[in-house]
């Protein structure tokens, strides 16, 4: 039965495109499912034999282990150069799209807390 290495919801296309050179570098046979006409499916990349998972996954681990390592140094590089995304930039930037969703966020939290207000008298 085929496993499932990775879905591809949220994922950038290098990484993918990453993901499927490393599982032809260790020899791993995969094969792509397409994301579905209404989004419910976001598509995957996955194994054709179970017997090569061991393998694959050590791989995927050490491939994600590098990249969060260099995204983590982009960030902290951004950081000290002043051009990383902040909540203050995008108050700056957008105040518009940051109070209306502030206020959308209180809203839903005091829609489910209203009952427990209610029932609490």
């Amino acid at each position: 039965m085929a496993k499932l290495l990775l879905n591809l919801r949220n994922v950038p296309d290098d990484e993918a495109d990453e993901v499927r050179a490393l599982m032809r570098e260790q020899r791993v046979q995969i094969y792509e499912t397409r994301p579905s006409n209404w989004g419910i499916s976001a598509g995957g990349i996955w194994l054709s034999d179970d017997a090569d998972y061991p393998r694959a996954k050590a791989a995927m681990d050490a491939y994600q282990a590098q990249r969060g390592a260099i995204a983590r140094a982009q960030r902290q590089e951004e950081l000290a150069a002043g051009t990383a995304e902040t909540f203050g930039a995008l108050l700056r930037r957008r105040p518009v799209f940051v109070l209306v969703t502030l206020i959308g966020m209180l809203l839903v939290a005091s829609l489910v807390l209203l009952p427990f207000l209610l029932l609490r008298g």
